[in-house]
């Protein structure tokens, strides 16, 4: 069965662009993958303490030595990269905070992202990603417009840190889909499913790829 892991930032819920741009992905996907399964992840309400002492004295230790603490700073990370590891496509939707990524999505990244887990380090000091084999498709919604060419690409930081961060892991297959200009529904001057639209076909041609 193919597996695809549909991970939401937004915790603008019905309002979000990037939301409503993952459910017509999730759709066109599960058109194309008849039988297929689509795991939900929301990062707006999944629990994610972000990395701290009792995480990074069990991450780089012996788990044999590990106590309780530790034990269970470790396992939100085990079930969150056991996720990773069994689906076939990931879909990363999430808003664009100050030209980066949110927090709660660096959270996540900072649970998943861990050595021998998902990357390892090779005696010459070069990274070698564990998780291979992967397609990821990457939704960012933003007030502004940073697509390549324009006059605030430079401050987008968010599309390489994502991009580099896939690629570290072992996932290069990565697809970008950019949702500007989402001010204008802030500010009533354009209503949700009209901006939403405008990406409509970018999504279906991600998701039947």
């Amino acid at each position: 069965m193919t597996t695809l892991l549909k991970i939401d930032v937004s915790p603008r819920g019905d309002h979000s662009v990037s939301r409503a741009l993952s459910k017509q992905f999730a759709d066109h996907w599960k058109e194309r993958h008849a039988g297929g399964k689509v795991i939900e992840r929301d990062l707006a309400t999944t629990h994610l303490p972000f990395v701290e002492l009792p995480w990074i004295m069990a991450a780089f230790s012996d788990a044999a030595s590990h106590n309780d603490e530790q034990k269970a700073a470790l396992q939100i990370g085990n079930d969150l990269i056991a996720e990773l590891k069994g689906a076939d496509e990931w879909l990363i939707a999430t808003p664009m905070y100050n030209f980066a990524i949110p927090a709660k999505l660096k959270a996540y990244i900072d649970h998943v992202v861990r050595a021998g887990q998902t990357f390892k380090a090779n005696p010459d000091g070069s990274y070698t990603g564990l998780v291979s084999g992967k397609k990821a498709t990457v939704i960012i919604s933003s007030a502004g417009e940073y697509l390549p060419g324009s006059p605030a690409e430079a401050y987008d930081a968010e599309k390489p840190y994502l991009r580099s961060v896939l690629g570290f892991i072992g996932v290069t297959d990565v697809t970008f889909i950019q949702a500007g200009s989402t001010w204008k529904v802030d500010r009533g001057m354009e209503k949700l499913d009209e901006l939403v639209s405008r990406y409509s076909d970018q999504v279906a041609v991600a998701a039947s790829a």
